[in-house]
């Protein structure tokens, strides 16, 4: 009977821990700028090339709170 209890328990703190590792991973967007067309657009990845930049703080927990700032940022409404 222990074991049962034991398994049950190990069983529950695995799944746990996996839905725990799942839930927290947070993706990130990011308004980014391309230096030779002058647009702006969002990732989910932080640029890593050197043509494309983060714009101001460009960055965003969800891809609609980045699209809704990149309609305030200066530098992506002039074009």
């Amino acid at each position: 009977m222990k074991t049962l209890y034991l398994a049950g328990a190990l069983a529950a703190f695995a799944c746990t821990s996996a839905f725990a590792q799942t839930t927290t991973v947070s993706s990130d967007y990011y308004v980014v700028r391309d230096a030779t067309t002058k647009k702006c657009t969002i990732v989910d990845k932080k640029p890593t090339t050197t043509t494309t930049t983060v714009v101001d703080n460009g960055t965003f927990k969800t891809r609609t709170e980045a699209e809704t700032g990149m309609k305030t940022m200066k530098v992506c409404t002039e074009n």
